[in-house]
């Protein structure tokens, strides 16, 4: 997380809001040569105390999980390079303004029988934000064919003890000069451009 404490003023509610919102991340833990990632798709308990997704059980993390271990979710945002010129204001230096949250805590394995119900409460999630089409659940699929994919993957959670944020959005900047460096956003390059300029011009926090 970047040390400047002007950037880490949002509420953790919001940030955690945030995570739920975007349910994708890349879960880390310790592994004997060093760090071991997986990108995971998540859902945030209703408690806010977990979060829930599938491993492939070949998968390295997944061998690690015959205990509880440490372990990091990583969720990122929109983000983006800032040049100096748009400013319009002296002694100004690039940047990259983003957002990132960390939900840190412990990752376990949870019994084989909770699987299929972490499926479906995906699908209805994920399905649920499409709009108008008629969702798709795991009832749609052969019993046969549902069977051998879910012998292929493991549910688990993370329980989530801390959450760390990073809205790096010119904060420290006075409002004018964020306003214009937002307005120039869109015009250079990262990731969602549009979400950043509006974040840049209406800070949370």
């Amino acid at each position: 997380m970047h040390p400047n404490p002007s950037f880490r003023k949002v509420d953790d509610t919001i940030s955690l809001e945030f995570a739920r919102r975007r349910a994708f991340g890349v879960l880390g833990v310790n592994g004997s040569v060093g760090p071991i990632m997986v990108h995971v798709p998540f859902l945030i308990s209703e408690n806010r105390k977990y979060a829930e997704f599938h491993l492939v059980r070949s998968n390295a993390v997944s061998g690690v999980l015959t205990q509880p271990v440490p372990a990091t979710l990583a969720v990122v945002g929109p983000d983006g390079y800032v040049s100096p010129d748009w400013y319009e204001a002296e002694d100004q230096v690039p940047t990259w303004n983003y957002v990132s949250v960390h939900l840190r805590g412990h990752v376990e394995a949870l019994p084989d029988d909770d699987l299929r119900d972490l499926l479906s409460r995906q699908s209805i999630e994920y399905e649920g934000r499409l709009g108008e089409k008629a969702p798709w659940s795991p009832d749609k699929m052969d019993e046969g064919a549902l069977a051998r994919m879910l012998r292929m993957i493991r549910p688990a959670r993370l329980i989530i003890e801390r959450i760390e944020s990073t809205w790096k959005l010119g904060q420290n900047k006075s409002d004018g000069v964020r306003l214009n460096a937002a307005s120039h956003m869109t015009e250079g390059f990262g990731q969602e451009l549009s979400s950043l300029g509006d974040l840049m011009r209406n800070p949370p926090g």
